[in-house]
C-alpha cells in the first residue's frame, strides 16, 4: 500500500466519530486514510461505501488504484467472491501500471478458488481459478506467491480429474463403454499429472480388452508402462501385454 500520512486532527476526528465523518472537505489522501481505517477495523459494510464514493469522487487520482484494490479486498473479506473477482479484474484492466496488479491478479485467482465447490458439482469456477493462477505465474514468475499458486493449480486439477474419473466410472457401470473409454482417456491426457491418470488408463485398457479392441489395448499398455513403470497395475499389465501379443486373450 502507498504510504499516506493523515494529519493529526483527522486522526482525532476518526477517534471521535463512531458513526462515520463528513467527508466532503477531505483531500483524496485523507479520504483514503479514513476508508482504510474502516477496512482495518473490519467495518466492511461502511468501507465498501466509502471506497466506492472515493472512486466516484476522485477518478484518475493517485489514490485510485489503492481505493480500487481495497474495495476488492473488502468484498473478499466479506466472502462476496464474485464481487471481489470483478473489482480485482477491473483494477488489472483499467490501471495496468499499478503496483497492485500482481497482488490483484493473485487475489482474482484466489476469489475463484474460494468459489470452487466439491468435485461432484459444476467446476466452472475451478477452471477459472486455474486460468487466473496460471496467468499470475506467467506474468509474474519471480513473485513469492508463485509456489502457492502452483500448489492451488494442482489441487484444482486433482478435483477436475476426480470429477472426470467418476463420470467415466458411472458410464462404465451403466454399460456405456464408449463414453467410459472417452472419459478415462480424457483423465489420462488432460490430467496426466494427477493421481487419477494411471488408474484411468488402466480402466480404459481393461475396457478395450473387454470390447476386443486388442491393438488399442496393446498400445495403451505400452503407454502405461512407459509413463508409470512403478504403477500399482504395472505387473498385471505386463502379463496382459504378453497374453495379447501371444494371442491368448
Amino acid at each position: 500500500m502507498k504510504k499516506y500520512f493523515a494529519i493529526f486532527m483527522l486522526i482525532i476526528l476518526f477517534a471521535g466519530c463512531g458513526g462515520g465523518i463528513d467527508t466532503a472537505n477531505l483531500s483524496p489522501e485523507e479520504y483514503f486514510n479514513y476508508a482504510f481505517e474502516l477496512y482495518s477495523d473490519e467495518d466492511y459494510e461502511l468501507a465498501v461505501k466509502e471506497f466506492q464514493n472515493l472512486l466516484l469522487q476522485f477518478p484518475g487520482n493517485v489514490i485510485t488504484d489503492d481505493a480500487q484494490f481495497y474495495l476488492a479486498m473488502t468484498y473478499f473479506q466479506r466472502e462476496e467472491f464474485l464481487l471481489s473477482a470483478y473489482e480485482f479484474s477491473k483494477l488489472i484492466r483499467d490501471i495496468p501500471a499499478s503496483t497492485f496488479v500482481p497482488e490483484a491478479q493473485y487475489m482474482l485467482a484466489e476469489s475463484y478458488y474460494q468459489l470452487s465447490p466439491v468435485y461432484p458439482l459444476d467446476q466452472a469456477y475451478s477452471k477459472k481459478a486455474i486460468d487466473e493462477f496460471q496467468a499470475f505465474i506467467d506474468f509474474f514468475p519471480a513473485n513469492a506467491k508463485v509456489e502457492e499458486a502452483e500448489g492451488k493449480i494442482k489441487e484444482m486439477n486433482e478435483k477436475l480429474a476426480e470429477k472426470e474419473y467418476e463420470s467415466a466410472y458411472i458410464y462404465e457401470r451403466m454399460d456405456y463403454y464408449n463414453a467410459a473409454i472417452m472419459y478415462y482417456e480424457n483423465v489420462t491426457e488432460t490430467y496426466h499429472d494427477t493421481k487419477y491418470a494411471p488408474t484411468a488408463l488402466y480402466h480404459k485398457i481393461k475396457l478395450l480388452v473387454f470390447r476386443e479392441r486388442f491393438s488399442e489395448a496393446i498400445n495403451d499398455i505400452s503407454r502405461y508402462l512407459s509413463k508409470y513403470i512403478d504403477g500399482k497395475e504395472a505387473e498385471e499389465l505386463r502379463e496382459l501385454q504378453a497374453e495379447l501379443l501371444n494371442g491368448n486373450v
